[in-house]
């Protein structure tokens, strides 16, 4: 099959050559079979790969498929155009409920070679967001930085906010698994068995995968390396911003039925077993507007960004699997910006909030934070005011530090990072969250960004595929980048003046916030 793939790229490459650019001439470009049958991308624009977009992984989870597990694609005849993106899941911004779609890049057609393949998760609380990147924002997630550097890049959708996560006690009984809330990660998993069984056609090696991705996308990956259902689907792992240990960790099902209850309460549902029979037949709209009003924000809720520990897809508490060691056992790289987040909390509320969170501990943390007389201290030029210094270390920063600390206690390679580098024009705002992403995809166009900046972008795509090719982020020429331990725990910096290995990032308020983290952990 892989020599008939080939030979159809050839054939499909040389058509495209002589062909017209007519209007209304039958479009070439390199076909290969997949999963339900032929998709025919498009010669990458740069050349000489090829790009497939809006490649199906599931069908879609539309009618009596809404609130189930991803069911297999079913198969099409003849060759399916696979050169434009699908529409982004249902949210609040609208969408499509037929989303499940992934995209594909390859700088190499016909396929000579096994290389490493990334597979991107984007970000937005599951509860926005798209493969494709937000309207008019940087980056699009586009694939050809990585492709050209060697690597066969992936981006996936999966289902978001009440489509994605909706629990209730009619789900769980229906379920042949008794769980219901986590079709969003089902998704992803879903996702991931597709690229293990295609990925070889497009040059990609199924048994080196590595799950990539920002915010609720850094979330869902490790979520899934506390997954018994993710075993042998992914070997690597870069969660970039976003930590289990944030916004109260996945929520037991018992409250997570009680919002989906509300939610079929509000849209007046019937009782009992019809009460989902009703609900997916209701638009998808009238759903949403209840859910937004029902269910508190996944960024400022206690819900885990929606997620639920289910007893399937998440069997435990993911705290309690990575404090205990049983987590997949994949190498992973795991970093935050320097100031994610400004809050314009006042040092009372700082204060309050402060003390809330650490009870008995709560003087050392004020002390530490510079709170101690009613005033916040002067703004560290990096990492800004106590404000915001306390978000990003007890959301982002310190958790990540835990995360690499148990991920390295299990014996797992762990490589830590901090990027500092503001978008250009916003520099009072810091290295806030989704500064990075520019620089790792390489998309450096929508603001001023300097000749520096792009070298620095250049330096992270190269680390980011020396990880997923061999475990490993160094490489010749790129400054050393120490492997994370619990002693000294060293991490590369991203600085303006490029990156710079250091160790015990913010020390003193992390040993705080894990001391605090662990004593919660049941």
């Amino acid at each position: 099959m892989r020599k008939q793939c080939r030979w159809v790229g050839v054939i499909a490459l040389s058509a495209l050559a002589f062909h017209s650019a007519g209007r209304g001439a039958e479009v070439a470009g390199p076909v290969v079979r997949v999963t339900g049958g032929e998709i025919r991308g498009r010669v990458a624009p740069a050349g000489p790969g090829a790009v497939f977009k809006g490649v199906p992984f599931a069908q879609p989870p539309i009618g009596d498929l809404r609130w189930r597990e991803p069911a297999p694609v079913k198969p099409w005849p003849g060759v399916r155009e696979a050169a434009e993106f699908g529409p982004k899941c249902f949210q609040n911004s609208g969408g499509s409920e037929d989303c499940l779609y992934l995209n594909i890049w390859t700088a190499e057609w016909p396929v000579k070679t096994k290389k490493p393949v990334m597979v991107w998760v984007h970000g937005g609380a599951n509860m926005t967001g798209s493969a494709v990147g937000a309207a008019g924002s940087e980056p699009p997630f586009e694939g050809d930085k990585f492709a050209a550097l060697g690597a066969v890049l992936v981006t996936v959708q999966h289902r978001l906010n009440v489509f994605g996560f909706l629990a209730h006690p009619e789900l769980t009984r229906e379920s042949k698994y008794h769980a219901s809330g986590n079709w969003g990660l089902m998704d992803l998993l879903a996702a991931l068995r597709w690229v293990k069984e295609n990925i070889a056609r497009f040059g990609g090696d199924p048994a080196n995968v590595t799950m990539f991705g920002h915010s609720s996308g850094a979330y869902d990956i490790q979520l899934l390396m506390a997954s018994p259902l993710s075993k042998g689907l992914f070997q690597r792992a870069i969660p970039e911003s976003g930590q289990f240990l944030s916004f109260g960790g996945s929520m037991p099902l018992a409250k997570a039925e009680a919002f989906g209850e509300r939610i079929a309460a509000e849209l007046k549902a019937p009782a009992g077993a019809s009460a989902i029979e009703f609900l997916r037949k209701a638009p998808a709209e009238d759903v949403m507007k209840i859910a937004a009003k029902v269910i508190p924000g996944g960024m400022t809720g206690d819900t885990g960004l929606l997620t639920t520990v289910d007893g399937y897809v998440l069997p435990r508490l993911p705290a309690a699997v990575f404090a205990a060691r049983q987590q997949l056992p994949v190498t992973m790289m795991i970093g935050t910006g320097a100031r994610e987040i400004s809050t314009p909390l006042t040092p009372d509320e700082l204060k309050k909030a402060i003390e809330a969170r650490y009870g008995d501990v709560a003087p050392r943390a004020l002390l530490l934070y510079g709170l101690t007389d009613g005033t916040q201290s002067d703004a560290d030029p990096l990492y800004g005011n106590a404000a915001a210094q306390w978000w990003t270390d007890t959301v982002q920063r310190c958790p990540a530090v835990l995360i690499a600390e148990w991920h390295a206690a299990a014996g797992h390679p762990v490589y830590q990072y901090q990027f500092d580098m503001p978008v250009p024009g916003r520099e009072a705002a810091g290295a806030s969250h989704g500064a990075e992403l520019a620089f790792v995809f390489g998309h450096l166009t929508r603001f001023p960004y300097t000749d520096n900046d792009k070298k620095i972008s250049e330096a992270m795509q190269q680390y980011w595929v020396n990880f997923a090719r061999t475990g490993d982020p160094n490489g010749t020429g790129l400054p050393a980048w120490p492997r994370f331990n619990a002693t000294a725990r060293p991490y590369l910096e991203f600085t303006l003046r490029g990156p710079v290995a250091k160790e015990n990032l913010r020390r003193e308020f992390c040993a705080l916030y894990a001391g605090n983290a662990k004593r919660q952990i049941r």
